[in-house]
This record gives C-alpha cells, structure tokens and sequence, in this order.
C-alpha cells in the first residue's frame, strides 16, 4: 500500500498505534479493533467508536453520535458514503446523489444513477476493448508475426 494512502487513512480515521496502558504495539483485529500485543488492551479507531455506540444506541443521529464518541460530523458523513453505515430516518436527507441530488441512504449515488454511471463505464470499456482489438479480417495487419511454416510446435 502506498505510505501517503496509508498516513492518510491513519489521519483520517484516528487509527491508533500505540497502547496507552504499555505502549505496546496495537494489532488491527477488524471492524475498527485493535488489540495490544503485550497487554491485550482494546482500542477503537473511529469507526470502531461509531459502530459500537450504534450497535447500542440503534437510531441515533449523527449529531448524537459525534457528540457521545468525540468523531468529526466530517468523518461520518465520509463513512456513511463509504457504505459502512446507513442513514435509517432519511427525512433530513443527510445524504444526497452526487449527480441528481436525490436523498439516498448510503454511499454516493442513488440506485437509478448507479445503473447509469455503470452502463457509460462499460460502454467506455467496450469502445476502448474495439480500439485496441485488431480487427479480424484478411488483412497484413491482422496476421503480421504470424508467418512461417510452423508457428506452434510441440515434441512427441
């Protein structure tokens, strides 16, 4: 992984490093966990802080949430565009399409766009696949390299 992708997600998400009982090393054990190799101390990035404030407090708002675990309104909102949450109660439309502006639940786009935004990808990809294609006729182009008497060979 790249070092500034990396420093970045650590800035990011407040992902800790070292343990703040023994200053021991800190494993990722998943989902925003991270366990204290000597110790076996437990520590939250923030999306371990989040999740588990949900896991107890289903509903809540992020205005709630960032007041009850100390994270930035900035980094949910980034998190629930990841689709690692989802709004429950969109009547405030928190989250909008970023090309219709259409409230949505989770992530970036709404259903109807995201259709749309993969049929212009495999369009682009199948014009660009007809670019680069040789095309399949008779032609010297199509069979350069190819001459000789034997082209494949194997031993008997």
């Amino acid at each position: 992984m790249d070092e500034t992708l990396k420093k970045r997600m650590m800035e990011e998400y407040d992902c800790p490093v070292v343990c703040k009982e023994c200053e021991g090393v800190l494993v990722y054990k998943g989902l925003g966990e991270y366990k204290c190799e000597n110790c076996g101390a437990v520590e939250y990035d923030d999306y371990g802080k989040v999740r588990n404030y949900l896991d107890e407090h289903r509903g809540a708002n992020v205005t709630q949430i960032s007041e009850a675990t100390r994270v930035s309104h900035k980094s949910i909102r980034d998190m629930i565009k990841e689709n690692r949450f989802e709004v429950i109660d969109s009547r405030g439309g928190y989250i909008r399409c970023e090309m219709c502006g259409e409230s949505i639940n989770s992530g970036k786009l709404c259903a109807k766009c995201e259709a749309i935004f993969h049929r212009q990808v495999e369009e682009d990809a199948r014009i660009l696949r007809k670019a680069k294609a040789p095309s399949r006729s008779g032609s010297a182009a199509a069979t350069q390299g190819e001459s000789g008497s034997k082209r494949f060979t194997y031993d008997r």
